[in-house]
């Protein structure tokens, strides 16, 4: 679950991360009293669950209470359009204000799970508000890495270690370790997969300041905090994807037009590399899980075909708690219900297979049953 900016420096501020001094508006008037109680100055940044807001004009340093109510009423219901969102874009829905200050340095800072080592890791930049990819290919030696042991946790030195990497004054380094620490624990605490504060700002004034703040609650952990659950935005997903999360099924929409209904996460990914070998593209993750009943199975497929872009379905089965015979009972109940029928193929293997094969061989569909992979490849290519 992404948290907007607002929420998540909110949250960290909790755990004893300095964050700038603002507040979150919804129209024009509570911008300009919110700038207002800033002195008169703020930036105005749209809310949204993506990057690249500065370059698409959703962040503006205003000069008076008034540019920042009409700035914030030229944001508030439109959709923001940035690198991150793709054409589609994101509605705004909130601005934050936020204080002005005088910046001497920006720095990346981020907390995230490294699958490779098992473990979180702490990714610093000196290269701070600026893309950590582009920083990460042009200028590698500036990205600096510090895997935690999650046994012990974060130790001060290392702390100092990233510091020290940044060339950080020495009467930062304090403030910085302890800050880094925060970090760790908010994210240790939270169940997060991501923590990123891009820009952590120093100012002329010698504060350190997380500027900017993203955060994402790992959902399958959201039943152990569960009054962080009111702060998921559902305006900024996918429909489709919230659909699904409601019905407790793994979708995942994606921009191909061959829709995959499989059960298993792993037969979901070889079933996606399947289509790509047929020179197609998958049109979605669905993975409806091992204990799936016909319900569910329609309903997934329904969700599916409620996409415009699929016009061909590869359903994947290899029966175990799932048998096949509920999940062709449950295919065609969906195809019973659908609008409209795109080409079926169909691979059933595993408890009861044969009995799911008459099912679907007894219904009015047109399908096409295959029985290994490279058929359903070249089933799809047809």
């Amino acid at each position: 679950m992404k948290l907007h900016e607002y929420q998540a420096k909110a949250l960290l501020a909790e755990f004893g991360v300095p964050v700038p001094e603002g507040s979150v508006a919804s129209n024009a008037a509570e911008a300009i009293e919110a700038t207002k109680k800033l002195g008169g100055t703020s930036v105005v940044k749209a809310q949204v669950h993506a990057g690249g807001r500065g370059k698409a004009g959703g962040v503006k340093v205003v000069s008076s209470p008034e540019e920042a109510g009409a700035f914030a009423e030229s944001l508030i219901g439109t959709t923001l359009v940035t690198f991150q969102t793709g054409p589609a874009g994101a509605p705004v829905h909130q601005v934050l204000c936020e204080q002005t200050m005088d910046i001497e340095r920006e720095i990346y800072l981020s907390i995230t799970t490294d699958g490779g080592r098992k473990r979180p890791v702490i990714i610093a930049s000196s290269e701070g508000g600026m893309e950590i990819e582009e920083v990460a290919q042009n200028e590698p030696e500036k990205v600096f890495t510090e895997p935690i042991d999650p046994a012990i946790g974060f130790q001060p030195y290392q702390g100092r270690k990233i510091a020290g990497a940044l060339n950080l004054p020495p009467e930062q380094v304090r403030p910085f370790v302890a800050l880094v620490d925060a970090c760790y624990r908010a994210y240790m605490d939270t169940d997060s997969s991501m923590i990123e504060i891009n820009p952590l700002v120093l100012t002329k004034d010698g504060k350190m300041l997380a500027l900017d703040a993203k955060m994402s609650i790992d959902d399958d952990a959201m039943f152990r905090h569960k009054p962080l659950a009111s702060l998921r935005d559902t305006s900024q997903e996918d429909p489709l994807e919230v659909q699904a999360s409601e019905a407790d099924i793994a979708y995942v929409k994606l921009d191909g037009n061959v829709g995959c209904m499989v059960n298993g996460a792993g037969l979901a990914m070889a079933t996606m590399d399947t289509v790509k070998f047929a020179g197609a593209e998958p049109a979605n993750f669905l993975d409806v899980g091992g204990g799936a009943g016909e319900e569910k199975i329609s309903h997934a497929i329904l969700l599916m075909l409620s996409d415009p872009n699929v016009t061909k379905v590869l359903v994947n089965i290899f029966g175990g708690i799932l048998r096949c015979d509920i999940a062709a009972r449950g295919l065609v109940d969906a195809y019973g219900k659908a609008d409209r029928r795109p080409p079926l193929i169909v691979r059933l293997l595993g408890t009861n297979v044969d009995e799911g094969k008459k099912i679907l061989a007894d219904s009015d569909l047109e399908l096409t049953l295959v029985g290994t992979l490279e058929e359903a490849a070249a089933a799809i290519t047809k």
